[in-house]
C-alpha cells in the first residue's frame, strides 16, 4: 500500500476519536449542569413542603397553652380547689383525644404539678416537681417558653411549649414529631432538624437524631446540663460529611438544602442523592461518543466507497446495492439510538414529576391558616376589651373563637377526605352561610376593605349543593387573594355577586386591584405557581378541584379594559 493510503485511515480515526471526546465533554457537561439544576429545584420544591408539615404540626399546639391559661378550671385548680383539679384532670385528658397532643399538664407557682391529662397513669405526672425544668423557668419569667427536652418521665425527646396563667401557674404542652418523622421517611431524601449548635433534634433517620454536624464549641459544651435535651453534650456526628464538591453520604454525593423555622433556632435541612445525575451524564456522555463515532465511520465509508466507485465503474450495480444495505442499517441504528436518548431525557424530567407528591399534606397548612390568624385577632381583641370592662362583647369574641376552632377541626376532616377523593358531602347549604362564614374568618383582613354583598334575603333563601366548609374554603381562598392584591390600593373595594339560574347558581368575586399578570393567567390553576414571595401556589388548585367535586366549576373572568381581577364559582341550585 503507498505510505499516503496507510496514513490517511490513521488521521481520520485520529480526528474521529478527538471530535469524539470534545461532544462526550460536552453532553456530560450539558446534561450534568441541566439535572443538578432540575435537582436543586425538587430539593428547594421538597423542602418547602417539609417546612410547611412541620411548621404547621407546631403552629396546631402552640396556641392551646395560652387558651388554657385563662380557663376557669386552672384558675381555680391553682387556686387549691380540689373539686376544680379533679375536673381539670379530666378535661386535659379529652384534650388529648381530641387535638391528638402526646401531654397537657399544670404546675403550680412552686414548680409540682397539679393536674395532668395522664392522671390515670402510672406514670402520672401529678405531684412531679418540674421547677428545675428550664422551660417552667423561663415561662414564670417571661410568660412563654418553648424548649426541645427529654422527658424526665417517658425518656422520649419533644418540644415543650408553655405559658404562665394569671395566677402564676403554668400550662404546659409536650410535642412529639413521630407523625411528621413518618411522613418524612417515605421520600428518598434524608430530612432533618437541628438546633443552633447543629445538634440534630427531628430527623427521618432515627439513627442520626442527637448527632452532630459540625464540631460544638467549647462554650456550648460547657452549657449541656442536666437540663438540656441531652445528659451530656454529644460526641457522635451525622454519617454524612461535607467534601469540596458537596455532601456525601455512604460515598454518593448529596445536594444540601436548608431553611429556617419559625421555632427560633431551629433550621430544617434536606440532604438529596444526585447520584443519577452523574449517571445521566455518564450515559448521555458513552452515547453521543458512540453517535459521532458512528457518524465519522459513516462518513469514512461514504469517502471510500465513492473512490471505489470511481476506480471500479464496471462493479457499479452491486456497489448501489451495498449502499443501499448500509444506509438502511444505519437508519435503523440511528433509530435505536435516538430512542435510547429520548429515555435519559424522560429520567431526567422525572424529578419534576415529584413535586405533586406533598400537595394535600403541604395544603392542610394553608387551609387553617386563616381560622388560627382569625381566632388569634380575637383573642388579642378580647384581652383589651376585659381591660375596659366590656364582658358582652368579649363573651361574643369567645363564641366566635369556638366556632373558628371547630371550623379548624371540620376543615382538617374535610381535608382527610379530598385527600382519599372519598364520596363528598354535597348537602345544600344557603349561599348567605358560605358568605357569612368566610367573612367571619377574613374579618380582620377585610376590615379597611369596602365590600358590596348580594341582598341578604336572596343570599339566604338561594340554596346550592356542595357542602357549607368547603365552599367557604373556596370563598376564603378567593377574598383573602383580593384583599393581598389590594394592600396598595388607595380605595380598596370588593363586589360580590349572585346570579341565578334555572339549573346553576353563579356567585363573582371582583376586586379593583392591579389584576393578574398575562403570563401567570397561563398557568392560574397549576399547582405551586403563585405571584406571591410567601404562597405556596395551591389555593386556586384546591378551590378548582372542591368546585369539581361538587358539580361545580370555578374559572377566572376576563374583562377587556376593567381593572382588577374577576373570579366566578358556579355551584348547582338545590332542589
Amino acid at each position: 500500500m503507498h505510505p499516503a493510503n496507510h496514513s490517511r485511515p490513521m488521521r481520520w480515526a485520529i480526528i474521529s476519536l478527538i471530535a469524539a471526546g470534545l461532544a462526550a465533554a460536552l453532553a456530560h457537561m450539558l446534561v450534568r449542569h441541566r439535572g443538578m439544576a432540575q435537582e436543586m429545584q425538587t430539593a428547594r420544591t421538597d423542602l418547602a413542603m417539609r417546612k410547611a408539615l412541620i411548621t404547621s404540626e407546631i403552629a396546631r399546639f402552640r396556641l392551646l397553652p395560652i387558651a388554657l391559661a385563662d380557663d376557669r378550671d386552672v384558675a381555680a385548680a391553682l387556686a387549691g380547689n380540689m373539686a376544680a383539679r379533679d375536673a381539670l384532670n379530666r378535661k386535659l385528658e379529652e384534650l388529648v383525644k381530641t387535638t391528638g397532643a402526646p401531654i397537657i399538664y399544670v404546675i403550680a407557682h412552686d414548680g409540682k404539678a397539679i393536674a395532668a391529662s395522664n392522671w390515670r397513669s402510672p406514670q402520672s405526672f401529678v405531684g412531679t416537681d418540674y421547677s428545675a425544668r428550664r422551660y417552667v423557668r423561663d415561662a414564670l419569667a417571661k410568660g412563654s417558653a418553648s424548649h426541645f427536652a427529654m422527658g424526665t418521665v417517658s425518656r422520649r425527646p419533644g418540644l415543650y411549649i408553655a405559658q404562665r396563667t394569671p395566677q402564676g401557674g403554668v400550662v404546659a404542652i409536650k410535642l412529639e414529631f413521630d407523625a411528621v418523622e413518618n411522613a418524612w421517611a417515605r421520600g428518598d431524601d434524608a430530612t432533618f432538624v437541628t438546633e443552633p449548635n447543629g445538634i440534630i433534634l427531628v430527623t427521618s433517620q432515627p439513627p442520626w437524631r442527637f448527632a452532630l454536624t459540625r464540631p460544638l464549641s467549647r462554650a456550648a459544651q460547657a452549657n449541656f446540663d442536666a437540663e438540656s435535651m441531652l445528659p451530656a453534650a454529644p460526641a457522635r456526628f451525622a454519617p454524612f460529611r461535607m467534601d469540596e464538591d458537596g455532601p456525601r453520604l455512604d460515598g454518593k454525593r448529596m445536594v444540601l438544602m436548608s431553611d429556617a423555622l419559625a421555632q427560633p433556632g431551629w433550621t430544617i435541612n434536606l440532604l438529596r442523592p444526585v447520584e443519577r445525575v452523574s449517571l445521566l451524564a455518564q450515559g448521555a456522555a458513552l452515547l453521543t461518543a458512540a453517535m459521532v463515532l458512528a457518524m465519522a465511520a459513516v462518513m469514512w465509508m461514504w469517502r471510500e466507497r465513492g473512490r471505489e466507485r470511481m476506480a471500479r465503474t464496471q462493479e457499479l450495480e452491486q456497489a448501489v446495492a451495498d449502499r443501499t444495505a448500509d444506509l438502511r442499517r444505519e437508519m435503523d441504528e440511528r433509530a435505536a439510538l435516538e430512542a435510547r436518548a429520548a429515555d435519559l431525557r424522560e429520567g431526567l424530567r422525572q424529578a419534576n414529576r415529584l413535586a405533586s407528591l406533598g400537595q394535600i399534606t403541604a395544603s392542610v397548612a394553608h387551609e387553617t391558616a386563616q381560622p388560627v390568624a382569625a381566632i388569634r385577632t380575637y383573642a388579642d381583641t378580647s384581652r383589651m376589651l376585659l381591660e375596659r370592662g366590656d364582658n358582652g362583647t368579649v363573651h361574643k369574641n369567645l363564641a366566635s373563637i369556638a366556632r373558628l376552632a371547630d371550623r379548624i377541626g371540620a376543615v382538617t376532616s374535610e381535608l382527610r377526605g379530598f385527600s382519599r377523593r372519598s364520596a363528598t358531602d354535597l348537602s345544600p347549604v344557603a349561599i348567605g352561610e358560605v358568605i357569612e362564614g368566610a367573612l367571619l374568618i377574613l374579618k380582620e383582613q377585610l376590615k379597611d376593605i369596602s365590600i358590596a354583598l348580594p341582598h341578604s334575603t336572596m343570599a339566604a333563601t338561594c340554596r346550592v349543593e356542595g357542602g357549607r366548609v368547603r365552599l367557604e374554603q373556596v370563598l376564603v381562598n378567593l377574598l383573602q387573594n383580593a384583599a393581598q392584591a389590594l394592600c396598595d390600593v388607595p380605595s380598596p373595594a370588593i363586589t360580590v355577586e349572585l346570579r341565578q339560574a334555572a339549573e346553576d347558581v353563579t356567585l363573582t368575586i371582583t376586586d379593583n386591584g392591579p389584576g393578574i399578570a398575562e403570563e401567570v393567567k397561563r398557568q392560574l390553576f397549576t399547582p405551586f405557581v403563585t405571584s406571591r414571595p410567601d404562597g405556596l401556589g395551591l389555593g386556586l388548585v384546591i378551590s378548582q378541584d372542591i368546585m369539581a367535586d361538587a358539580g361545580g366549576s370555578l374559572r377566572h373572568v376576563d374583562r377587556p379594559g376593567a381593572t382588577g381581577a374577576c373570579f366566578a364559582m358556579t355551584m348547582r341550585r338545590a332542589a
